[in-house]
Order: structure tokens, then sequence, then C-alpha cells
């Protein structure tokens, strides 16, 4: 296997380059890899998109236009790690905007319908802690929000 990691392959009915271009714009150290277009010998019309190869923050990504067969749901989503409330509000604003759906503790579905969790990267640390008072208030805290709220976090998990 090779050292690169894993690909993750999208399916989409359709908005395969649309979904990558959009992903693209969102996120840092992104761009479009690639795109694979059907030829006379695959089952789509020549010349129409098959595959778009992209990198989003970092992370290689295949959008392939597979048909309706397919929807995403919450039981797959991706993990955004925010250095601070300016990063939660970007990822938030940016993943919920033209058809975004928000969600609770931090979840939302973009307009694809993929699902991403926009968390504080602090707050994994706050629900570990061994004190159970404090984790106990920065769960219950969470439990309450859609966005996340970073300094409601800490003044709970301070007690506050």
């Amino acid at each position: 296997m090779t050292t690169d990691g894993f690909v993750t392959c999208l399916w989409f009915d359709g908005q395969a380059e649309e979904a990558a271009h959009f992903y693209v714009s969102v996120f840092k150290d992104s761009g479009i890899d690639g795109v694979v277009r059907h030829g006379e010998a695959s089952p789509g019309e020549p010349g129409t998109v098959l595959a778009v190869d992209f990198t989003a923050n970092g992370q290689r990504f295949v959008a392939l236009n597979a048909g309706p067969r397919f929807r995403f749901n919450e039981s797959i989503s991706f993990q955004i790690l925010c250095a601070d409330q300016k990063e939660v509000d970007h990822y938030w604003s940016r993943l919920t905007e033209d058809g975004g759906e928000p969600g609770p503790c931090g979840w939302l579905k973009d307009r694809f319908g993929v699902s991403w969790q926009v968390v504080p990267e602090r707050l994994p640390e706050m629900i570990k802690d061994p004190d159970p008072a404090k984790s106990d208030r920065a769960m219950r805290a969470m439990m309450t929000m859609g966005k996340m709220d970073i300094d409601a976090l800490e003044r709970a998990y301070a007690g506050g």
C-alpha cells in the first residue's frame, strides 16, 4: 500500500465538479488535481464529468458522478478542528451557505448533503478531562449549542 494515506471517494449525482470547486474554495491547501470525462467506452455521455480529483485542506478526494443510487447521511462526517472562534465561524458559515443545514453540537450538512463537525480543537481535551465535574459541564454546554461558542464552552468548563 502506498504511504500517501487514503483517498476519500464522495459519490454525487451530477454535482461532482461543482462540489469539488466548492470544497477547494472553503479550505486552505486545496486545489483541483484533475478531471476525468466520460469517453466512448464509459457509461456516461461522452465529454461529461465522471470524476474530479481534488485536495482539500491537504487531504485527497475523488468526487464521483455515479448517479442517484446512494445518498450521504450522518453516519459518515468530516471533523474540522478549529483553532479559534474565527475559524469556527468561517467553516460554519461557508459550509451552511446556499442550502446547507445547521445541526446540533457543531454538526451541519453542506448543500450537497455531506455532514461536517465544526469543533474547537480544545473541546476534546475538555470532555476527556479526568475531573468529571469539568467534563460534564463542558459536555452539557456543548449539547445546547448548534454552532460552537468557544467562550461559552470555556466558561462552562471552568465552572463559571
